[in-house]
């Protein structure tokens, strides 16, 4: 069982930056590739970005390429997502995941654990 927490979320003007931290729980965490995804009300949870259990590969959604940045520290059991140039559009709930495995992936279904979640929002 892994548990996974989101921080860093809040209000940002647009152009402005973030950076989304997600803590795992247990000793197992670089036995796990992690994505991003993102939900705004009233449209489906979609992929923004993914690492590899050892975070050597990255892959991100054709709409954040340039601006954000997923990376991972296994020794404290932590990946990050720095955000910059964020706009309005970007505004949603953040979710962090775990798949088991070495690669990530952008579909949700492959994703094992879950956050709850972090707010994102961009004011214009």
């Amino acid at each position: 069982q892994v548990q996974l927490v989101e921080s860093g979320g809040g209000l940002v003007q647009a152009g402005g930056s973030l950076r989304l931290s997600c803590a795992a729980s247990g000793r197992t965490f670089n036995l796990y590739a992690m994505g991003w995804f993102r939900q705004a009300p009233g449209k489906e949870r979609e992929f923004v970005a993914a690492i590899s259990r050892g975070g050597l590969s990255t892959y991100y959604a054709d709409f954040v390429k340039g601006r954000f940045t997923i990376s991972r520290e296994n020794d404290k059991n932590t990946v990050y997502l720095q955000m910059n140039s964020l706009q309005p559009e970007d505004m949603a709930v953040y979710y962090c995941a775990a798949r088991r495995g070495g690669v990530g992936s952008v579909a949700t279904q492959d994703y094992d654990y879950w956050g709850q979640g972090t707010q994102v929002s961009v004011s214009s």
